[in-house]
This record gives C-alpha cells, structure tokens and sequence, in this order.
C-alpha cells in the first residue's frame, strides 16, 4: 500500500445541492459512522415506495477503514470540508455511489446484480501510474508492465493465506474516472472478523452479505451511502435521504 496521504479541505459555506440522479434510485443500502476517524458503523437498507423511503430490516453492524473514511469520487459533489479519499490512507470512501458488479468466488451467487466469479488471474490494479488503475483484470491479457506491484489479488482464499473476505461482495463505483491517487478497489465485502477494520471497503458478516446480493436489483438501481453521523443530519434532506429519526434503531451484533 502507499503511504498515508489525507486532504483536509477548507469549510467553506457552499449550499448543499441534490445528488444528481438520486430520483431514479429506489433501493439504498446506507452505512452511518460516528465520525470521520471512527473504523466501525451500522449498516441499513431501505425501499422507495411511492417517494418515501421505508427501512427494511434492523440496522447490521459494519466495519469500514481502519483510520476511518474520506470524501471519495462518488454521485455527489464533494464538499468543502472533511478528508479527501487517497490511495493507501486506510479510509472508506464517504458519499453516494452507484453500486457495480458483484463477485465471488463461486462460479455463481444468489444475485440479480452482473457477477462475476473471479479466478487466480484477477486482480483489482491498486497502481496509480497505471492506465487500468481501478480496475479489475485478468492481468493474463494485459501488458505485464501495467499491472505489475497490483496488491489486490481477488481470489484471496488461494493467494492470501486462504481469506475468505472477498468469498462475496460488491463494487461500490468510487473513482470510476480512474483519477491517479484518488483510491481504487473499493468494495462491499465480508468482514474477516466483527473487529477487524479494513483497507478502505465496507466489510460485515457474511449473512449480511448474501441477504443485500438476493435483494438488490439493478433495475432499481440501488444507491450505496457512506457519511459520518454529522455529515448525515446536515445533509439528508438536500440529498433525500431517510430522516435521522428513522435511522436510529439499535444495531444488531
């Protein structure tokens, strides 16, 4: 991983705007953490039915980036304040984010999202020099020079001492332009254990994890939320958000 970098914006007194095309979403997984420096949150997820969004079940226990999260590249614009998402700084990106394709291990999941089922060869390229920076590959048909000091092998189980974390999960569409530096390979995935933070993704328990797959549906075009609790109250109403009120429930372990 590359060294720590984070970017502290100047607050500025910019309005909140809407996030662009948030009306066309009617599902949303939203993950709430205490603050910006916080490696652990809860998980919700909710259904619009007609224009008002409605919980679904008790929010789920999460662990996110293990110095907590940052601004990333997502849907909306990122505001003047709070850190910016960098490569190797160990936050999870905060904001609102289309949600990509699912993968595994398995030849195939319990999904209507795009899956896909990943082998020896696939990597995610954590290099910032390289022209498939955030992407995942199977480095077998790419030019060995732009894929070389990858760190992110997706089958885990078979190259990282048999982890099991990416036995399923999700892309959350953070950096999608591909931005040098900016933070790749951000991902939905199993936790390795309830108090074991991550690099950079959203991780829980693996139960979880297979309920959020059988019910996304692209169709809806399911929405992923990440903001510290602060950030929340001051900006659900401008990007149409459940209230606080309905996100209080008690987590479950």
């Amino acid at each position: 991983m590359f060294a720590v970098v984070v970017s502290l914006l100047v607050a500025c007194s910019q309005p909140v705007r809407p996030v662009p095309g948030w009306e066309s979403s009617s599902q949303l997984i939203l993950v709430t953490v205490p603050d910006w420096d916080a490696d652990h949150g809860s998980l919700s997820t909710y259904e619009r039915v007609h224009g008002t969004w409605q919980r679904r079940e008790s929010a789920q226990a999460v662990v996110v980036g293990r110095s907590g999260s940052a601004w990333g590249q997502g849907l909306n614009e990122i505001p003047h304040e709070g850190p910016l998402k960098q490569e190797g700084d160990g936050r999870a990106t905060a904001g609102v984010f289309r949600i990509g394709q699912a993968f595994g291990y398995a030849d195939h999941a319990v999904t209507a999202l795009d899956y896909r089922a990943m082998q020896v060869d696939d990597y995610c390229i954590d290099v910032p020099t390289s022209p498939l920076y955030n992407r995942i590959v199977d480095t077998r048909d790419a030019d060995p020079a732009i894929v070389a000091g990858s760190s992110e092998p997706m089958r885990r189980d078979l190259l990282a001492d048999g982890d099991q974390r990416y036995r399923l999960g999700f892309v959350i569409e953070h950096n999608v332009q591909g931005r040098a530096g900016s933070g790749s390979c951000i991902f939905a995935h199993i936790w390795k254990t309830p108090d074991t933070p991550t690099a950079g993704c959203t991780a829980m328990d693996s139960a979880v994890m297979e309920r959020l797959l059988a019910w996304l549906r692209p169709e809806d075009h399911p929405i992923f939320v990440l903001l510290p609790q602060h950030e929340y109250t001051a900006r659900w109403q401008a990007w149409k958000l459940p209230s606080p009120e309905a996100n209080q429930a008690p987590v479950d372990p």
